[in-house]
């Protein structure tokens, strides 16, 4: 039996309107191509594993956005830092980069960035692989809709949003609901948190963070390009997600009535701990469903 091939994964940057985006690209490039879109305070190294599983038979790019991991980080003076305007930066990449066919991994921040370029161009999108990436108003917990509810104007909504850009929260992101939190490797969290520590970079998610509103007002919007296109979607959801709990995964099915549903004991940094389930599902979705 031959040995698997590992892929080689290629670390690139380009530029665009003087913000340079850093993604790693992996994969035949005539291979089906999955997008993968990253969450808080993450970048693309958390899909540096699923990149390794699945980059050998599928085409895979994960950029970086701007503010986050090895791109470049403007100052909020400089640089506009809305959830409008990073979907803009990732509408321009799609363009630099010539993919204008495939599927979508929505992760977390990813969700409403994604789905922002979707409803914009709904003939790039030919799939979608959603793991705890919230679209509906019953995906909010409690914990969720305090973080929600800091934005501008409200009183002490910085100094709320400053308060869990630490390594205890940072880390509480990783293990919180995992079947077993020694299994989650401590990488992940530890290179999320050296990047929050940079300089500016806390500023930057300060002004995410009072920006997140603006997503729900957007949900109806998704919500109805989902029903009327009916992208194939796999949902791969860690149920124990304090954040977006299980009915946000179940209220995609609504809408997507077609769509595959798969719970994993664990928490909201679901491939941390369940890749070897959710690899295979997800190479089997692309064989079947892409083309």
């Amino acid at each position: 039996m031959s040995e698997p091939t590992v892929p080689r994964i290629h670390h690139r940057t380009v530029e665009m309107a003087g913000v340079r985006v850093f993604y790693r690209e992996a994969g035949p490039a005539d291979a089906p191509t999955l997008l993968l879109l990253h969450g808080f305070p993450s970048a693309s190294h958390q899909f540096t594993r699923l990149i390794d599983a699945l980059g050998g038979r599928f085409h895979l790019v994960a950029p970086d956005y701007p503010g986050f991991g090895h791109s470049d980080s403007p100052s909020p003076d400089d640089f506009t830092y809305r959830f409008d305007t990073l979907a803009d930066v990732l509408e321009s990449f799609c363009q630099a980069l010539g993919l204008d066919r495939f599927a979508m991994y929505v992760f977390d921040f990813g969700a409403p960035i994604g789905f922002r370029v979707a409803t914009r161009h709904p003939e790039w999108i030919t799939g979608l692989v959603v793991q705890n990436g919230n679209a509906y108003q019953e995906g909010l917990s409690d914990l969720a809709r305090g973080f929600i509810a800091n934005r501008p104007g409200v009183e002490g909504a910085e100094d709320a949003v400053r308060a869990i850009l630490t390594e205890e929260v940072t880390r509480g992101q990783y293990e919180g609901g995992a079947a077993d939190p020694s299994t989650v490797a401590p990488d992940g969290w530890t290179l999320d948190q050296h990047f929050l520590d940079l300089p500016g970079r806390r500023e930057i998610q300060v002004e995410l963070a009072l920006d997140y509103h603006a997503n729900l007002e957007r949900y109806s919007e998704w919500q109805a390009w989902l029903r009327t296109e009916q992208p194939p979607t796999l949902i791969v959801w860690g149920r124990n997600d304090p954040f977006f709990p299980e009915p946000g995964a179940r209220a995609y099915l609504r809408d997507l009535p077609g769509a595959e549903l798969h719970l994993f004991d664990t928490g909201h940094f679901a491939l941390e701990e369940r890749l070897p389930e959710i690899a295979p599902l997800i190479a089997d979705f692309l064989t079947r469903t892409q083309k």
